[in-house]
């Protein structure tokens, strides 16, 4: 299977937090999975870190570094994902998560997330693994 990662899901691996139920480890763990990160993901931590909503030592080069060791794929923003976003139904309002669910249905990918408000895509034919 392929998997898109929220930006949480990495975060959470790296810290190995009790948040990262056993499913989502399972999966992230299962070496014949592909699994990818967004470069929204990275320009997330950017952001966060520098409204010091998020700390991690290391800032982005370290998230990137925790992506290399996992053996995480980087997705860069394409127009066809654009386009998806473009007509995306307003059931979630952050534009990282948005910009993350028309990747997921642009590149048929499964969208591995904690966020139950993603759950409503469903409908828009995404693929999620909360």
């Amino acid at each position: 299977m392929k998997y898109l990662l929220d930006t949480h899901i990495v975060l959470w691996l790296a810290e190995n937090s009790p948040k990262l139920s056993d499913k989502l480890e399972a999966i992230l763990l299962d070496e014949s999975n592909e699994k990818y990160v967004s470069i929204a993901s990275c320009w997330e931590v950017s952001i966060k870190l520098n409204l010091k909503k998020l700390s991690l030592e290391g800032g982005v080069s370290e998230f990137y570094r925790i992506m290399r060791e996992n053996g995480f794929g980087l997705l860069h923003i394409t127009p066809e994902h654009l386009i998806v976003l473009e007509s995306l139904a307003l059931y979630h309002r952050d534009p990282f998560d948005r910009l993350l669910v028309s990747t997921a249905l642009s590149d048929e990918l499964t969208l591995l997330t904690a966020d139950a408000q993603l759950k409503a895509y469903a409908g828009e034919n995404l693929r999620i693994v909360l």
